[in-house]
């Protein structure tokens, strides 16, 4: 059975756990390491357990646990060649675990076999993945300004698919906190998807194989949880796919843990 765990989303920090049979890896690893472990002891995984942590990209929100949770463990970390190389020009320099994928390749970490594709945001080599055990596949599509249509066909393979919904177009207008520049990049093409740019990429795989939907990522001044569910529900409502579960990841808790089970398209 494929499940998954989202640890927790958001702009303070971001983490899933995936696991297959014997097989426990992480998708990014974005919180304190404390509070990491913590996550994971809720789960019955011991950060030892772990079999890899598998990097989308360098930002402190999706790694600032690698330092001190890798620092006596000996936890292989996957990351992208530009990827590693930003993180050993910051916090990371003189660690020597890292294994390698090139963006676009696939690999195996146990029982589960990883496709990583390119995304646009501002990083040095974003990557998106598909997950797959021997019988359905868990896709993770977050950090990334707009969903390019390679995006969009890799996810059509998705059973159970995390999006990023990071902000309202209306809230993010309105925000005082932001200078305008800031507002710029985070809805750029290579910034973040906001709730309509995410309600776009579902109605495009309506049809297919998804069964389950998970969002997250989201600003905490500039979009809500109601405004969020309620944008990704409306396609799969016009599509008479009104029973397919949305959930929305939080930052303070782990999600539920979500078994990953295959549609016939």
């Amino acid at each position: 059975m494929l499940e998954v765990t989202i640890l927790a989303s958001g702009s303070a920090g971001n983490s899933a756990l995936v696991r297959c049979g014997g097989t426990s890896i992480l998708l990014d690893a974005g919180l304190s390491a404390k509070r990491l472990a913590e996550r994971l002891a809720g789960c019955g995984v011991a950060p030892e357990a772990l079999d890899a942590i598998v990097l989308t990209h360098e930002h402190g929100d999706h790694t600032s646990a690698l330092r001190v949770l890798c620092a006596k463990r000996e936890i292989p970390i996957y990351a992208n060649r530009m990827t590693a190389a930003a993180l050993e020009a910051s916090s990371m320099d003189g660690f020597r675990n890292w294994r390698f994928f090139a963006s676009g390749a696939t690999f195996s970490i146990g029982a589960l076999t990883i496709e990583a594709f390119s995304v646009p945001h501002d990083a040095a080599d974003p990557v998106g993945f598909l997950v797959r055990n021997s019988s359905a596949t868990f896709g993770l599509l977050t950090d990334l300004g707009h969903a390019t249509q390679l995006a969009v066909e890799r996810m059509r393979e998705a059973d159970a698919l995390f999006i990023e919904t990071n902000y309202d177009d209306d809230l993010l207008q309105r925000d005082t906190k932001r200078p305008w520049s800031v507002k710029q990049r985070i809805s750029s093409r290579h910034g973040h998807l906001s709730n309509r740019a995410a309600s776009e990429v579902i109605a495009q795989l309506v049809d297919g194989r998804l069964s389950r939907v998970l969002i997250g990522h989201l600003s905490r001044d500039c979009n809500s949880e109601s405004l969020a569910t309620a944008a990704i529900a409306e396609p799969l409502a016009r599509s008479g796919r009104g029973n397919v579960p949305v959930h929305c990841a939080a930052q303070d808790a782990a999600s539920p843990c979500f078994q990953v089970e295959s549609r016939a398209a």
